[in-house]
């Protein structure tokens, strides 16, 4: 079936050319008439036609510039122009616009059918061409999520990738040489930052992966993992290896979108962490670990690494199982857990034929020092070049094993209280470095955003992270501010209403007074003739 609009401002040439049309197409064609340039345009809008004969001269708008209009959101359009002015300027145009044929009034039958043929076949060519590309693509549909998903698992699992990863780089055509990942976690219900039914969630994701890659891929320009249980791994490649603070609250916005998005689509709930920017290749795997990280540090929807207060990851490498379970449970802040590996690991140490005192005393105060530069890098200890320097004298006042082993528990402990309460205690720094910025510059025009920028926290996870602290929203607090300010001014009769009215960040005098009263159950002026 071939569509075709017939354009011409006389009746007598438009039956015409429809029943040349008709008479040798039959119904292999579906046929529109127009006598306006202004209606071609309309119905080249509501019927995109695959074969256009336009004439030059209508009322409104002239052929040529209807063509121009079609074109503008129909590219695909073959015309033909007909004419009763044998013009060069029109055929020239006409040829500039991509128009198959210039035919000049009268136009005889056997013209018409020919070219009419000849536009046919050129729809057909365009058809065929479409439908291979079609099946390429659909081809590479197929291929495609296994390329990604076969790079990203390699990028967390091979330690020797580095020497097949230019291979995909190529496959998946992929110039840039940073990139950072975000973990999607989905389950049925959230139950204190948690997502239930992680198996019964998994076994689900088959179904509806295609959709979640083409929703993912349809907010940023990533690669799509595998799915990992209740977790699937995006990649994201970017060009530069730092992120801006406006480009990470970018990032944090459009993964928000996401969700939404992910959410009204599929039957799941959904949270992603983000990890930081990091060179394409192995510290792929940092980038990672830090979004997981995230997910386990915040019960946001949404939360990126470096809103998480001073949250840094340590990639280390450990020589024994015992002894990396014992940095792990430390790490995990799990008191319990890390002692009883260390009560382990020390007894391995005193167990071990020709071990000295010295022996165990260098062991036990690197296990420390490592445990502690680890706890470090995660954000939980502070300390400075000499902070240990009384470790050594006290290791060697221990006076037996025994009490060599307490000292190492004791330590060992204190660094698993550290991890446990850091996370609160910056928590609070953060929103107390807020409150001073509020209430040094609540008399100016300023904003969530300007305060999160201040903190250094995306707006989202600070706006959460201020009312979880202070019991009141961004807006509350910064009101009760300015309104303390106003209350207090109000007792100094040399300020008038308005002076007041700005000193106390608001610009609108009539708002001022809305806001005054609404907290404070009168306007500023009756509230000055009650203080007399």
């Amino acid at each position: 079936m071939y569509r075709i609009l017939l354009a011409d401002d006389e009746g007598i040439m438009l039956e015409s050319l429809k029943n040349i049309i008709v008479t040798n197409f039959g119904n292999e064609c579906e046929i529109h008439c127009a006598k306006t340039g202004r209606t071609v345009v309309e119905l080249a809008q509501a019927y995109p036609p695959d074969i256009c004969f336009m004439d030059i001269q209508m009322p409104g708008f002239s052929g040529i510039k209807a063509i121009r209009e079609i074109q503008k959101f129909n590219q695909s359009v073959i015309f033909v122009v007909i004419t009763a002015y044998d013009k060069f300027n029109y055929a020239k145009e006409a040829v500039n616009l991509g128009v198959m044929e210039f035919l000049t009034k009268p136009v005889n039958k056997k013209v018409i059918i020919e070219t009419c043929t000849k536009a046919m076949e050129r729809v057909d060519e365009a058809r065929r061409k479409r439908s291979d590309d079609l099946r390429i693509r659909e081809k590479l549909e197929t291929v495609v999520p296994m390329i990604e998903s076969g790079y990203i698992n390699n990028l967390l699992l091979q330690e020797d990738f580095q020497t097949y990863q230019e291979h995909y780089r190529q496959l998946l055509d992929i110039e840039q040489e940073y990139g950072f990942m975000i973990v999607a976690e989905f389950g049925d219900t959230e139950e204190d930052g948690v997502l239930t039914n992680a198996v019964g969630a998994s076994v689900r994701a088959s179904r509806f992966y295609s959709t979640f890659r083409e929703i993912c891929q349809g907010f940023f320009d990533c690669l799509v993992g595998p799915i990992m249980g209740n977790r699937i791994v995006l990649l994201v490649p970017c060009e530069q290896e730092n992120t801006e603070y406006e480009e990470r609250v970018e990032i944090v916005t459009r993964t928000r979108n996401l969700v939404h998005k992910l959410e009204s689509r599929i039957d799941s709930r959904f949270r992603c962490g983000i990890g930081r920017v990091r060179a394409l290749g192995s510290a792929m795997k940092q980038s990672y670990a830090e979004a997981v990280q995230a997910l386990r540090e915040s019960d946001s929807h949404v939360v990126h690494i470096e809103d998480i207060p001073l949250v840094q990851k340590y990639d280390g490498e450990y020589p024994q199982d015992l002894e990396q379970c014992y940095f792990q449970r430390a790490l995990a802040k799990d008191p319990a857990g890390a002692v009883n590996c260390g009560e382990q690991f020390f007894a391995w140490m005193v167990s071990q034929k020709g071990a000295r005192r010295e022996d165990l005393e260098v062991k036990v105060l690197e296990l420390v020092v490592e445990i502690e530069k680890k706890a470090f890098f995660a954000g939980a200890v502070k300390y400075g070049f000499r902070y240990r320097g009384n470790y050594i004298r006290e290791i060697q006042s221990c006076r037996d094993y025994q009490e060599l082993k307490e000292w190492f528990l004791r330590k060992t402990r204190e660094v698993c209280q550290n991890m446990e309460t850091a996370k609160e205690k910056e928590a609070v720094t953060v929103v107390e470095r807020a409150k001073e910025y509020i209430n040094e510059n609540f008399h100016k025009d300023i904003s969530l955003d300007d305060v999160s920028k201040v903190v250094d926290i995306s707006p989202y996870y600070f706006s959460k992270l201020f009312k979880q602290e202070t019991g009141k929203n961004f807006i509350e607090y910064l009101t009760e501010v300015r309104l303390r300010n106003a209350r207090k001014l109000l007792r100094n009769q040399q300020y008038s209403i308005k002076e007041i009215c700005v000193r106390s960040g608001y610009s609108d005098p009539n708002y001022f007074s809305r806001i005054f009263k609404k907290y404070e159950g009168v306007t500023p002026s009756e509230f000055r003739e009650r203080l007399g």
